[in-house]
């Protein structure tokens, strides 16, 4: 799903009434209608609701929530943080429905009387004050009103973004800002819905009105929903076979350093790949072995230390024939005569392949030798293996994940998908996705020798549509994380658990993919 500024989407909404012929007072309609299908769906037993709402058209989707909420039964009061007479368009149209019925409206002049602020205990608020227009920061009448929802204890829901932030921002936002337990959101996020904190809820984005045609970004980014990959987790066909679903090779694993290499292998299989086997220094066969019968394993020459010799190349060339995909790097080591075999087999091997961890680290001071061009390369830095690789500092990488992510892709023609909190995933082109799944119990040894499996068996199912098998490979292992999370908490969480959360990240992911609204936490 495009990202668009709130530029941009104040030029979709315009392009959605002139080029399309959607009235700009149905779209206001349909994104009411949806805010108050949010509430009835997801929080029915609110009785007594408040909407503060400004005078231009965020207040006017609050009307519309308003007017439908009180149909459906709901003790309905407004406050206009505005004159009525300020009101314009398809705002004051709204408005002027919503006197129609009985609900009462009162003006933001009277939020400081003791009268007024009586009556608006609630148990749910609806912030439809300042919209994804607003650049703060926030003063007077809506400010005020803002300290008044931070203060209650009561839900509050944003309609489009909770008022105060800025919608262009891509990073956590501080100042006078309405704090919301939701979002609920239209025809695509911005900026700030995706990188800002902004609740620790789900944000929801509804369709209303806008088609495909007229959602046109210049941002070059994008979140990664559960519809962008629905082909990934449909049914299988009925007369499919292990053939079906190809073979992952991976390379790495040590002496003492086994287990990495093992949880990426029996990642491929729980995601799907047909058949998995690892190749790994002789003195660590006996532990991936045993790590579970499914995998298959190659024993491969070792040097003195236990690491994976560059005599193994030869062994090696011969394995990666009959493979789908090759992922390099789990426990692997930096020994240099072992990174030197890692360059050497990704400037050789032309199959599609995931290079992650000190498969990475081989390439310090090497990066010329990392190339993508013409072939499917993937890898999988942390902040530290990417400031490794780009030269820099970790700070400095943390400082624009999305620039150095972007630059490194584009100058090594092949596909980064940058770890951490809000994973990016860029193409060789620089377009970016946005991953939202995943939490900090994740932050612990292995997680990202799982990840490289699930990569691998993703692109090994459907090697002609490898980038968005990325995609799906990030998106699922954080909601393995995100399943396990809410069973064992963020402390417990190790690794391996998250084997056992995709079954359920998989069911999770195809009925979000049937949903009308797209949605994600945090």
């Amino acid at each position: 799903m495009k990202i668009v500024s709130a530029a941009e989407m104040r030029t979709i909404d315009l392009a959605t009434t002139e080029r399309f012929g959607v009235p700009s007072i149905t779209l206001m309609e349909n994104a009411g209608t949806a805010m108050a299908e949010y509430v009835l769906s997801n929080h029915s037993a609110a009785r007594r609701i408040v909407a503060f709402c400004g005078k231009g058209n965020n207040g006017g989707d609050g009307f519309v929530a308003a007017r439908l909420l009180l149909e459906r039964g709901k003790e309905v009061r407004v406050i206009l943080l505005a004159s009525a007479k300020e009101l314009r368009g398809d705002a004051a149209a709204m408005f002027h429905k919503l006197q129609a019925g009985p609900v009462e409206v009162h003006s933001g002049e009277e939020l400081n009387s003791e009268r007024v602020r009586s009556l608006l205990a609630a148990d749910l608020y609806l912030d439809a004050i300042l919209g994804t227009g607003f650049k703060p920061s926030v003063i007077g009448v809506y400010a005020d009103a803002i300290a008044f929802m931070n203060a209650s204890d009561a839900t509050v829901i944003a309609v489009d973004i909770p008022s105060g932030a800025d919608a262009d921002s891509t990073t956590a936002q501080t100042g006078t800002i309405a704090r919301v337990d939701a979002i609920v959101t239209f025809t695509a996020p911005r900026p700030a819905h995706v990188f800002g904190s902004l609740t620790s809820g789900p944000t929801f984005v509804a369709e209303i009105g806008s088609p495909d045609e007229a959602i046109v970004s210049s941002l070059q980014l994008n979140v990664i929903t559960a519809k962008d990959i629905a082909d990934f987790v449909a049914p299988r066909a009925a007369d499919s076979n292990k053939g079906s679903y190809g073979h992952v090779l991976v390379l790495g694993g040590s002496f003492g350093k086994a287990g990495s290499v093992a949880m990426s292998g029996v990642a491929a299989l729980r995601v799907g790949a047909g058949l998995s086997t690892v190749a790994t220094a002789k003195s660590a066969l006996a532990t991936v072995a045993g790590f579970h019968p499914e995998l298959m394993t190659e024993p491969l020459s070792e040097t003195d230390a236990g690491t994976i010799s560059a005599d193994a190349e030869t062994q090696i060339q011969e394995l990666v024939k009959k493979k789908s995909v090759i992922a390099i790097g789990p426990g692997i080591t930096q020994n240099p005569q072992t990174s030197q075999l890692v360059r050497t087999l990704v400037a050789k091997i032309r199959i599609p392949m995931v290079v992650d961890a000190d498969g990475l680290n081989a390439f310090d001071g090497h990066t010329n030798e990392l190339n993508g061009d013409e072939r499917t390369l993937v890898i999988t830095p942390h902040p530290g293996e990417m400031a490794r690789l780009a030269g820099i500092s970790i700070a400095e990488v943390q400082a624009d994940r999305l620039g150095v992510a972007r630059k490194f892709a584009r100058e090594h023609k092949l596909i980064v998908v940058l770890k951490g909190h809000r994973t990016l995933v860029v193409r060789p082109d620089g377009e970016a996705w946005v991953n939202t799944t995943g939490n900090a119990g994740m932050a612990t040894g292995g997680t990202g020798d799982i990840l490289t499996g699930i990569t691998a068996a993703m692109i090994a199912q459907r090697p002609k549509s490898a980038f968005t098998a990325v995609m799906a490979a990030v998106h699922l292992h954080g909601l393995a994380g995100d399943v396990i999370r809410d069973k064992v908490g963020e402390h417990s969480l190790v690794a391996t658990d998250l084997l056992l959360g995709l079954p359920d990240a998989f069911r999770r992911t195809q009925k979000a993919a049937r949903q009308k609204l797209v949605c994600w936490s945090g």
